[in-house]
C-alpha cells in the first residue's frame, strides 16, 4: 500500500498557493514593465534582448507585442526581477527621472564598473552582471548588500 500512495502522489501536479500569480501573469506583468523601462532607458532593441538573456528576435518582437502571451523560463524571470529591482533603486537613490533613467549610461568609477558604465556591465549577458549592479545599488541606499 505505500508504494501505491507513493505513486499517486508522485502524478498529483503542485497546486500554486491561491491567489499566486500564474508564470503567464508574472511574465506578462514584467515584460510589460520591463518594455516600459526600456522606452525610459532608451535601450535599442538588442540592448534589450541581451538583458533578456538572449532570446531569438522574432521571440522578443512577439513577446514585445503580445507579453500577455508569454510564458517566460526562470531565468528570464529572474532577469526581469533584478531589472525591476535596478529601477526601483535607481528612482529611489536619484529622484528626478533624468538622473535615475541615465545614470546607467554615465562612466562610473564605483569598483563594480572600473570607469565603464552600469550599461555595459549589464550587457555583458550573465545575471552575475545584473546582480552586481542590483546590488551595488541596494548598498547605495542602505539596503541588502
Amino acid at each position: 500500500m505505500p508504494s501505491a500512495v507513493r505513486a499517486s502522489s508522485v502524478e498529483q501536479p503542485i497546486a500554486r498557493a491561491a491567489g499566486a500569480p500564474s508564470v503567464t501573469e508574472m511574465s506578462a506583468a514584467g515584460l510589460r514593465a520591463f518594455f516600459n523601462i526600456a522606452r525610459d532607458w532608451d535601450l535599442s532593441a538588442d540592448e534589450q534582448i541581451v538583458l533578456l538573456g538572449s532570446p531569438g528576435r522574432s521571440t522578443f518582437f512577439k513577446w514585445k507585442q503580445a507579453p500577455q502571451t508569454a510564458r517566460l523560463g526562470r531565468d528570464t524571470l529572474e532577469r526581469l526581477s533584478l531589472l525591476l529591482g535596478i529601477y526601483k533603486g535607481l528612482q529611489i537613490l536619484l529622484p528626478q527621472p533624468a538622473a535615475a533613467d541615465t545614470w546607467i549610461r554615465r562612466p562610473n568609477s564605483a569598483p563594480p564598473f572600473g570607469g565603464g558604465r552600469a550599461l555595459d556591465r549589464m550587457l555583458a549577458g550573465n545575471i552575475s552582471d545584473l546582480v552586481a549592479v542590483r546590488q551595488y545599488l541596494d548598498a547605495m541606499r542602505g539596503g541588502w548588500a
